[in-house]
């Protein structure tokens, strides 16, 4: 793709789609959707259901209106390997949820950690020596990564099962971050100034569990926003410390998207930015 000033020329690639299985619940139409009007660009974005099996077999039919996709669970991973090159966060936790297509090989981008740490900035977190994540699976890498970008030198992982811990460990071990398992229990941990939780909105979780983890006070940034309350958000709010859903993340990470999908960078501001996040907001947010 050809840039000018700081922009990627338009050219004849104007179809964008996001993938997954299931997929129906996708907001992301509606934040690209919203982006694209306000930036004047005449995009399509829609959802396709798509599987780990099927993944090859739907990105070698793509044809050249498509300029880029958006990738949602199962298939981070199988977005990965298709990826010729690789941004440095999603090196690091062997996660693509955006490709940016080109002709020699699709570009691939982990934008879940932005989004993260721009959600985070929106609460007033900005820095911090450490924090605790729930749950050990995908989205615990990036929440990771995250909280290492924010400076984090601790954090603790709860999971139910301790192996699952140690591949986080030892990424960990590659940020500089030195990270606990802890199990799921009802006494109260140390207290941190941030949780997040990166469990399934339906995972069970007992209420003296939540509880305990409520009880150690700080944000909670619940990666959920499909099924609110979860477990944990009414725990917090019964324990009085604030908790936001996964809306925010979601927000930011599609924000930066536009941003690759517009300029091929994810670093690189857009022209009429702050009017685009403005929009995107409020489409889901009805703010």
């Amino acid at each position: 793709m050809r840039r000018q000033s700081g922009q990627v020329l338009t050219g004849t690639a104007t179809r964008l789609e996001v993938w997954g299985d299931p997929i129906a619940h996708s907001r992301s139409p509606q934040l690209h959707g919203a982006a694209y009007r306000v930036l004047g660009l005449d995009w399509t974005y829609t959802r396709r259901q798509v599987s780990e099996t099927s993944f090859a077999g739907e990105l070698a039919s793509l044809d050249e209106r498509f300029r880029g996709l958006s990738l949602t669970m199962p298939l981070k991973g199988v977005a990965f390997e298709a990826a010729r090159v690789r941004d440095r966060r999603a090196e690091l936790t062997g996660a693509v949820n955006t490709l940016l297509l080109d002709p020699e090989g699709p570009h691939g981008f982990n934008t879940d950690i932005g989004g993260i740490v721009r959600a985070l900035g929106e609460e007033g977190v900005d820095d911090l020596e450490e924090a605790r994540i729930v749950g050990a699976g995908a989205t615990a890498t990036s929440a990771l990564v995250a909280l290492a970008e924010l400076g984090a030198r601790r954090v603790e992982v709860v999971a139910r099962r301790p192996e699952a811990v140690v591949p986080l460990a030892e990424l960990g071990d590659r940020l500089g971050v030195a990270v606990q398992a802890a199990p799921f229990a009802a006494s109260v941990p140390s207290p941190v100034p941030v949780t997040i939780a990166t469990l399934p909105g339906d995972a069970p979780v007992t209420d003296a569990a939540a509880d305990a983890l409520a009880s150690a006070g700080g944000l909670l940034m619940d990666v959920v926003y499909g099924h609110w309350p979860t477990a944990l958000s009414s725990a917090w709010e019964r324990a009085g410390h604030p908790a936001v859903s996964g809306l925010g993340m979601l927000l930011h990470q599609a924000l930066l998207q536009v941003r690759i999908f517009i300029t091929g960078e994810v670093d690189q501001p857009l022209d009429g930015e702050e009017e685009a996040l403005a929009a995107m907001r409020s489409a889901i947010m009805g703010d």
